[in-house]
């Protein structure tokens, strides 16, 4: 990503209109900012039905946060879909999505050679089964892309899905940020892995008007540089009233009247984490019209950091 998008007059502006989650023992979006609720989503029984059959972990995932996005941003009942499926796309972002699914069949060939694999599993091999699973199940036909860009994949899906909808390319997006753990991932990680998606849908603010859509934020500005304080400027350099972030203690880091890792505890989020924070921002955005949040993704040891500022409805630049 060699280009910024930073904060614009742009008449076609971008903006969040339903989220979602699909995340062991959370429902809603602001159980990420300390809300506690009982239940929450529990995997055992979530990713189970008809319409999961045959369909990899990670796509399983995605689509049970996709559907509460689509149904939170008014564009999904009884009938499916219902907003302009030519003209939506899917941007996903995940880093391990599929290695458990290659590793299988790494293995099956050579135990049985390609004689013991099965036809019906090939498509989970393709980096892009998550991203077509979602297009599939919704009739969505616009641009369909998928990222697996390292820490700051999430963030650099709002990117894209905000370029698609600035530039035209499309009028909505459904934005997904999931990871699978099994044992094949823990082990490449090192660590306990998310087992959960996330998901958001962006449109234009035109459009969201049209419809009498309740906006929840604006995708301000994104960017991605070199570094933390490069990418922040970048974006825009807004002053964020909260940074949600992993590197609280960078001494490059904005000045933000609080600040907070929403992943947390949930375990090494990777392409989903960019999501995670966005989806958190979000919900605090729904209690404070008039804020600013800045999220970011990326360190010293990674090959860039990420940034994105999301203003609330009621914000005044």
């Amino acid at each position: 990503m060699s280009t910024a998008h930073p904060a614009t007059t742009s008449p076609r502006v971008a903006v969040v209109t339903g989220a979602g989650l699909a995340v062991p023992g959370l429902t809603l979006p602001d159980e990420l900012l300390g809300t506690v609720r009982d239940g929450g989503f529990d995997p055992v029984t979530g990713l189970v039905g008809r319409d999961l059959r045959h369909k990899d972990r990670a796509s399983r995932l995605a689509l049970r946060a996709v559907a509460p996005a689509l149904r939170d941003a008014g564009l999904l009942d009884g009938d499916g879909y219902t907003g302009p499926g030519d003209t939506t796309a899917v941007v996903v972002s995940t880093n391990n999505g599929i290695l458990e699914n290659v590793c299988s069949f790494a293995d099956t060939i050579a135990r049985d050679t390609v004689l013991g694999l099965s036809p019906l599993g090939l498509p989970q091999t393709s980096s892009n089964v998550i991203a077509g699973s979602v297009a599939m199940a919704h009739g969505l036909r616009g641009p369909n892309v998928t990222l697996c860009n390292g820490p700051t994949s999430g963030l650099d899906a709002l990117y894209w899905a905000r370029a698609l909808i600035v530039t035209g390319r499309a009028e909505t997006a459904v934005v997904i940020g999931v990871e699978p753990a099994g044992d094949i991932v823990t082990k490449l990680l090192g660590t306990p892995a998310l087992d959960g998606a996330v998901a958001l849908v962006l449109e234009s603010a035109a459009g969201a008007a049209e419809r009498g859509a309740t906006v929840r934020a604006t995708v301000a500005g994104c960017a991605r540089a070199a570094d933390l304080a490069g990418a922040v400027a970048r974006a825009g350099g807004l002053t964020p009233d909260l940074w949600l972030t992993e590197a609280a203690g960078d001494p490059a880091g904005p000045r933000a009247h609080a600040v907070l890792d929403p992943a947390a505890g949930l375990g090494a989020a990777s392409g989903a984490l960019g999501l995670l924070q966005a989806a958190a921002a979000v919900a605090h955005l729904d209690e404070h019209g008039r804020h600013t949040v800045l999220a970011t993704c990326g360190g010293p040891e990674d090959d860039g950091v990420a940034a994105v500022f999301l203003t609330g409805p009621h914000h005044t630049p």
